[in-house]
């Protein structure tokens, strides 16, 4: 098991100001005077190589697990939507990042049996992330006026995610029965009882079978629970492979992180579910003629190897009456997904004018 390391402050040299990551500089800067320290990539000597691990090694004994540096951080959980956030350990967290719920209790020392290794440095920066917010607020129009125009971009906060990447080398074999179409005339007797000629669809079937290969190269399973499902596919995907950086502690300055609580057995079972549906995909594609019944798929994997990662999204969590809602922005690609309280009154208006549109038409076309 991973020992937790002590997260390194970077003091600002012109006012002592603690630096933070920042997207648009790529480096770390003062948040307060906007000084840039110097510092360049893989300098920290906690930055370790990004490796893949063996899957069934590490699911035979997880807490032998391959662990990288982690930082110490004050961790708490939420008791509403039960996510762990860990930040840094000067700042005093008042509410749930994910959810605004004020009831957030202090988490127990958290040592993780997989530690991640590696992550992906924010690169879209805070205003323009502001800037996306106010638009995207404004064309919200069954949104209520109020929402649209306090925009809520004051609760903007940078979150660093978990994920879990899977490796896998995978030999399918597959059959099914193969279906052909051919038209035969047929005389049918219509209505007024003359004898009518049509052409009727038959399917011919016939036994097929085949076999192919598929390598899946960094398959992703995320690890949070404090991110709404539904928002967090949407600004997917998050370019990994080519994108990654070796963990160092000022990527993560002054962004909070999430500790993840989708283990790595459980998220090798959902990532080993999404590629069986691939293959069942592509198997399909191989079935030859118009159409197929009874495809049965036997797979088998060799190599499985998996990583643990951070990703970087922008996240507005707020409460609107008694529901919670989320806006979060991916912090690589800018991509934006979110939900709103909708304004009963507007949608009463529309759909009487809806109505009234339609009354008129109908009027017009009748007269």
């Amino acid at each position: 098991m991973s020992e937790v390391s002590a997260l390194r402050k970077h003091p600002c040299p012109d006012c002592g100001g603690d630096a933070e990551w920042n997207a648009a500089k790529q480096a770390l800067a003062c948040p307060y005077c906007g000084t840039v320290l110097p510092w360049s990539e893989g300098q920290d000597p906690l930055g370790a190589p990004i490796a893949e691990h063996d899957l069934i090694q590490a699911l035979a004994k997880t807490a032998d697990a391959p662990g990288g540096p982690a930082s110490e951080k004050r961790a708490v959980k939420c008791e509403s939507c039960q996510a762990i956030s860990q930040f840094d350990a000067d700042r005093t967290a008042q509410r749930c990042d994910f959810c605004g719920s004020p009831s957030i209790v202090p988490a127990e020392a958290l040592k993780d049996s997989v530690t991640p290794e590696s992550l992906l440095p924010a690169a879209i920066p805070e205003p323009t992330v502001r800037d996306q917010l106010r638009t995207w607020y404004r064309s919200r129009w069954f949104a209520p006026n109020k929402l649209k125009r306090s925009a809520l971009t004051d609760t903007l906060h940078g979150v660093y995610l978990p994920y879990w990447t899977f490796d896998a080398k995978v030999d399918a074999t597959w059959t099914a029965e193969s279906g052909y179409h051919y038209y035969v005339t047929e005389q049918v007797r219509g209505a007024d009882g003359k004898t009518q000629s049509r052409q009727v669809q038959k399917t011919r079937w016939e036994h097929s079978a085949g076999a192919l290969s598929h390598f899946f190269d960094d398959d992703l399973v995320p690890g949070t629970v404090g991110v709404h499902t539904t928002l967090l596919r949407k600004v997917e995907p998050f370019p990994t492979l080519k994108d990654l950086k070796p963990y160092d502690p000022a990527y993560i300055r002054g962004w909070t992180v999430e500790r993840y609580q989708v283990d790595l057995r459980q998220a090798a079972t959902l990532s080993q579910g999404q590629m069986d549906n691939v293959i069942h995909q592509l198997c399909a594609r191989d079935v030859p003629g118009d159409t197929h019944r009874n495809l049965q798929v036997s797979s088998t994997y060799q190599g499985r190897t998996f990583k643990h990662i951070l990703v970087p999204i922008w996240l507005v969590s707020y409460t609107y009456g008694p529901k919670s809602f989320q806006v979060v922005v991916n912090g690589y690609t800018g991509k934006m997904a979110g939900e709103h309280p909708l304004s009963w009154v507007k949608i009463t208006f529309a759909v009487l004018a809806a109505l009234a549109l339609i009354i008129l038409l109908f009027v017009l076309f009748n007269q």
